[in-house]
């Protein structure tokens, strides 16, 4: 426990403007960010007595060895930069809101030729327009259902359209009405367009002139005798206010806004969020999050404000968010919406009339999911602990096992051997810090050879990593302000660069010093090994910047690969296996991690130098957690193999053009139909696809040329050959 007074900033160090500050652990990673309109006042109060200290605060500043800012220039970039840090950090004792699941939402893929309808998930993507988010994907399914009468947009897949643009012919949803078929030519690209955006339309809450123009074209149908168009325009007015009726009249000014309510106890609090449009509910929400520093209701609405914009711009941020209380600056937070929506935005507390009341449905909804979820938390946390206490009672450990790590084999007759690397904490998995390794030493298949090595290059990374950031040494952490990002280049060369690529492997060249055959930097690593800390003020143009050195970009307060250690280290396989990491640590001198292996066959525990294996009762939470993460460990590491090996499957002659890229390859493979059609053409065929020249053409054909042509595939089950249809993938 550190003792704050150690690294308390001198008087006078401290400015006294706006800015955001991150406190730091003992290995460099941030564990807080904060904004201030005055750093010089707020900092002052994490050092105050430790007594007079919120129970939170307390243990904050006890946990960290250092603390940095960066000076802004105005309120609304120090709330940006706060959520830009946290969102890079992730930091421990900033508040996290946690989705309980993936919201699916209603999305028209505008940045398509043929827009398309579907449900989609996830990361929002450019171009494409989406409502919601829905509760159940079956809702927006029965939505769609309802409106493609009238607007009969596209809904299927690129593989579905491709296959009825080859064969002339509609799925059946184009034959029953449902779609506009523009995969046929029933449509043009501009009418079918027009049909998307009139779809979006309806979905924004205009309804009124879509339902009107029906109802007046049904008139007009019965007037005219035509009774069966006539019965056709009603059946479709009535779809729309079918699918309108699913979303409830809620505010009768037709109203663009979100509401976010707050339930919290001393230790978690829950979120919830009503998104309306046009009137009606379009959406909702909610997310759970630990209290983990002293934070009121004000502070949890502004953690979720940015949560819930920081990715987001135009109209997807409403014109009135409604809260239950405001932030400590409203109005820098305000600014901050306007400038994500591009225009003004009000941020209030509803006072009177049907607002209020719906602000009181969404309080409600609030306090029955943090009661749901501490319900089901009770229940998970007491078993998480128990399992823990039991692996720790069964192998001999003096404290349980917070860190875990598991180690996983896996291959396909002794090709493409790979390694997985999962991480669990507290009994859950931290994704985050997985890692995926090639086997390089040796080819061939024995998984014995495989896990001394994997095991040995992991803990050979932790050791270069206590070593480059001086665990070994007694050095104080610096503590001083540091430049904000996208500001002045820091001064002085960096002496080397430090990264990891996604394998957990680096690329071979060029080893880390003081260590034989290390990994080195992946591309795109930067840093170098130096302090964060820059004496002299920093951050606006204006001011004088003083000395400064270079900051590796893992001692940044992200979370390094491989720096920290865990507790236990489980193997996936039996007393061999367990021999060889054993082995692998004694090699790097490591004596205070312990080592166990769980055997599938019989479910049996091993451990070093034991000729007989732990069994722990099949009724042990310890042993169901040690599956949990000998299967989590299996399944990332059979997910890189197949992976790897669809790849290799894949690879073609193209890959072997200099100068060849994916865009060009796929239009020779457009053009010819096939790679065996592009194999078997002359240069002049090839110089008639768009963008190949005379060059690039004499390449593509000596790569076949130099290519011996593959053997047919087989698809095993029906018995026919598979042909090759694009860069050298067979279907």
């Amino acid at each position: 426990m550190a003792d704050p007074s150690s690294y308390r900033p001198k008087p006078g160090q401290i400015p006294d403007s706006p800015g955001v500050y991150k406190f730091r652990d003992e290995h460099r990673r941030v564990i807080y960010v904060g904004k201030a309109k005055n750093l010089r006042q707020r900092l002052a109060n994490y050092f105050q007595d430790l007594a007079g200290l919120h129970p939170r605060t307390r243990t904050m500043v006890t946990t960290a060895a250092s603390v940095e800012w960066t000076v802004v220039s105005t309120e609304v970039e120090a709330l940006q930069l706060e959520y830009s840090w946290i969102k890079e950090f992730d930091p421990r004792f900033n508040v996290k809101y946690r989705d309980d699941k993936s919201y699916p939402y209603l999305a028209v893929t505008l940045n398509e030729e043929f827009p398309r309808v579907q449900v989609m998930r996830g990361a929002k993507k450019k171009g494409v327009r989406y409502f919601g988010p829905y509760g159940h994907a079956w809702a927006i399914r029965e939505t769609v259902d309802l409106m493609l009468r009238v607007f009969p947009v596209r809904t299927c897949s690129a593989g579905v359209f491709k296959n009825a643009e080859r064969t002339g012919r509609p799925c059946l949803l184009g034959y029953i009405g449902k779609c506009s078929a523009p995969c046929v030519g029933r449509v043009t690209p501009e009418e079918h367009r027009d049909l998307a955006e009139d779809f979006c339309d309806f979905m924004a809450g205009r309804t009124g002139t879509y339902i009107r123009r029906l109802e007046k074209d049904m008139m007009q149908a019965a007037e005219e005798m035509e009774y069966e168009r006539a019965a056709r325009l009603r059946d479709d007015a009535e779809a729309l206010k079918r699918a309108m009726e699913k979303s409830a009249v809620v505010l009768a000014d037709a109203t663009d806004a979100d509401l976010i309510a707050v339930a919290e106890d001393e230790l978690e609090a829950a979120v919830q969020i009503f998104h309306v449009r046009g009137g009606r509910v379009r959406g909702q929400r909610g997310w759970v999050t630990d209290k983990v520093e002293a934070v009121d209701t004000a502070g949890l609405v502004e953690h979720a404000l940015q949560q819930l914009y920081g990715e987001e711009t135009g109209d997807s941020v409403p014109k009135e968010v409604l809260v239950p209380a405001l932030p400590e600056d409203p109005d820098a937070v305000s600014q901050w919406l306007a400038d994500r929506r591009g225009s003004h935005v009000s941020l209030r507390i509803p006072q009177r009339g049907d607002k209020k009341d719906l602000m009181g449905t969404v309080q409600r909804n609030a306090q029955q999911a943090l009661g749901l979820h501490k319900t089901k938390r009770a229940s998970d946390l007491t078993t998480r602990s128990r399992a823990l206490e039991e692996i720790a009672e069964a192998l001999g450990l003096d404290t349980a096992p917070l860190r875990v790590e598991c180690f996983d084999i896996s291959h396909l007759q002794g090709d493409d051997v790979v390694a997985s690397m999962v991480v669990f904490e507290d009994g859950l998995a931290r994704k985050s810090e997985y890692r995926r390794f090639q086997i390089k030493g040796f080819e061939g298949q024995d998984d014995v050879r495989s896990m001394h090595e994997v095991i040995g290059r992991r803990f050979k990374r932790y050791l270069q990593e206590k070593e480059r950031t001086g665990e070994w040494e007694d050095t104080p952490a610096p503590t001083g302000p540091v430049p904000a990002p996208g500001g002045p280049a820091p001064v002085g060369p960096a002496p080397g660069a430090s990264g990891e690529p996604a394998q957990g492997d680096r690329a071979p060249g060029v080893p880390a010093p003081g260590v034989q055959g290390s990994d080195v930097p992946a591309p795109g690593g930067t840093g170098g090994p130096g302090g964060p800390g820059v004496p002299g003020p920093v951050a606006p143009a204006a001011q004088e910047p003083g000395p400064a050195r270079e900051e590796p970009r893992e001692d940044d307060g992200r979370p390094k690969r491989f720096a920290y250690p865990p507790q236990l280290v489980v193997v996936d396989g039996g007393q061999p296996q367990v021999a060889a990491a054993k082995r692998a640590l004694d090699e790097l001198g490591i004596d205070d991690i312990a080592v166990c292996g769980l055997a599938k066959r019989l479910e049996e525990v091993w451990v070093p130098d034991d000729d007989d294996p732990v069994v722990l009762p099949r009724s042990s939470e310890g042993l169901y957690l040690l599956q949990r993460i000998r299967d989590e460990a299996h399944r990332f590491a059979i997910t890189y193999q197949r992976a790897k090996r669809a790849k290799r499957i894949r690879s073609s002659p193209l890959d072997d053009v200099p100068g060849l890229g994916e865009t060009r390859k796929q239009a020779l493979i457009k053009h010819f139909g096939s790679v065996k059609k592009l194999r078997q053409a002359t240069i002049d065929e090839i110089c008639e696809v768009p963008g190949i020249g005379r060059r690039t053409a004499e390449s593509v054909a000596v790569a076949f040329a130099a290519a011996a042509p593959a053997a047919p595939a087989v698809n095993t089950a029906t018995g026919e050959i598979i042909e090759e249809d694009d860069g050298g993938s067979r279907t």
